[in-house]
C-alpha cells in the first residue's frame, strides 16, 4: 500500500460522516481528486466528463445520487464537516472535523497532484 493510499485510508477514518437530505446534490459540482482516489473511480468516457462539466456536476452524479459514494474522494466525504466546506441545506455530522485533521487534509491536497474529476 503507497503511502498516499495510507494517507486516505487514515482520512477516511477521521472525517466525520452524516445523512445528507435524501435525493440533494448540491455539492456534486465538478471536484478534483489524487491519482490514488481515481484510480479507485469507474473510468468515465471524455463525452461523460464534458456534459456533467457543462451541467457543472460531477460525471459520477446519477439519476439517484452518487454512484461511487463508497469510494467517494476526500474532498466530496469533507463536504459539510467544515464551516469552510458548509452544506447548503444545513445538515452536518453532531461534531464538526477537528482542526487539526483539517489542517493535515489541507497539507495534503496541496502536496498532491490533484485531477479534475
Amino acid at each position: 500500500m503507497s503511502p498516499n493510499s495510507q494517507k486516505i485510508r487514515f482520512f477516511r477514518r477521521h472525517i466525520p460522516a452524516f445523512e445528507c437530505v435524501p435525493g440533494c446534490h448540491d455539492c456534486c459540482g465538478p471536484i478534483t481528486a489524487s491519482s490514488e482516489e481515481m484510480a479507485r473511480l469507474p473510468v468515465k468516457s471524455e463525452a461523460a466528463h464534458e456534459a456533467a462539466l457543462a451541467e457543472l456536476n460531477c460525471p459520477h452524479l446519477g439519476d439517484k445520487g452518487c454512484q461511487v459514494y463508497a469510494e467517494r474522494p476526500l474532498i466530496c466525504r469533507l463536504f459539510g464537516t467544515t464551516p469552510r466546506l458548509a452544506c447548503p441545506r444545513g445538515k452536518g455530522p453532531a461534531a464538526m472535523i477537528s482542526p487539526q485533521i483539517e489542517q493535515q487534509l489541507e497539507r495534503y491536497f496541496a502536496a498532491t497532484r490533484q485531477v479534475l474529476v
